[in-house]
């Protein structure tokens, strides 16, 4: 093996080990971020009865094997088939490693997707790559068809047939708007106007929530607790965000709508890790 083969081995494994670190450390990010209207977080398990946070934490942990791995397969490569198919079954052997770790729990099955293919597109693009690179690549990649994943039945699938309305698979087809065009921009704004970072992530998330067909809220609670959501979030916007007194009267009133409405917005917060992601990999 020549000097310049293994010098790009190296960096290749170098880069593959940061992006696949950011992806576990967004992931656990997203848990302990507090507070989050339904969803698991540093107070509690929120609407859910079946996960806490040091089981979400061990989860994203669970996933870092499977982060790398895309990444490595990843590293300087085209989308293609070939690509597509092969990060497919790295990410059910990782969505495995998960279920294990969380003894059956659905944790993080929407993250490994959304992650997984923003991971391996930060590779492609040799680990050097702005959010909008980032995003085009991995819609591309995630428009290709994965011949070889077994047919199985999908929740998320199942809820955006029942009501038409766009899923993951068509978020990430699309170059993940949610991320590109609310999440992270108001991310930055939140910032500016002096938030602390744990009120501008959470301004991010309510961002996502204001117009995401989110299939965990659909799925738990219909169309009327998804409309319920999209209404409170951008009430709390509308008032000034976290950041402001009035902004957090209105979350008061989301989070104890959607926990009396038992419901979780879960795709928004793979959105918000992906973006927490996006936030610290890519170039300005």
């Amino acid at each position: 093996m020549d000097t310049l083969t293994l010098s790009n081995d190296t960096r290749a494994e170098t880069v593959a080990r940061r992006l696949a670190g950011h992806a576990v450390n967004a992931l656990i990010g997203e848990a302990r971020l507090s507070p989050k209207p339904g969803l698991v977080d540093a107070r509690g398990s929120g609407s859910h009865d079946d996960m806490d946070l040091p089981m979400l934490e061990a989860s994203a942990k669970s996933l870092q094997t499977a982060f790398l791995s895309m990444a490595l397969a990843g590293w300087s490569r085209r989308p293609d088939t070939a690509l597509r198919r092969r990060i497919g079954a790295i990410g059910r052997e990782g969505e495995k490693t998960m279920m294990k770790t969380t003894g059956g729990i659905n944790t993080h099955r929407g993250a490994i997707w959304t992650l997984g293919l923003l991971v391996t597109a930060g590779a492609m693009h040799d680990g050097i790559a702005t959010a909008d690179d980032m995003t085009r690549t991995a819609a591309r990649l995630a428009c290709l068809d994965d011949t070889t994943c077994p047919p199985a039945f999908s929740k998320g699938r199942y809820v955006t047939g029942r009501y038409k309305v766009p899923g993951a698979r068509e978020e990430a087809q699309s170059g993940f708007p949610h991320i590109t065009q609310l999440a992270l921009p108001r991310l930055a704004e939140s910032r500016q106007q002096g938030a602390s970072e744990e009120e501008a992530r959470i301004d991010a998330l309510l961002a996502i929530m204001t117009s995401l067909s989110d299939t965990c809220v659909l799925s738990r609670g219909g169309p009327a607790a998804l409309d319920a959501m999209h209404a409170g979030a951008k009430a709390v916007l509308a008032a000034g965000g976290m950041g402001t007194v009035e902004g957090k009267k209105a979350f008061d009133a989301l989070e104890y709508a959607m926990l009396s409405a038992r419901v979780s917005p879960g795709g928004a917060a793979d959105l918000l890790a992906a973006s927490l992601f996006l936030d610290s990999v890519a170039v300005r």
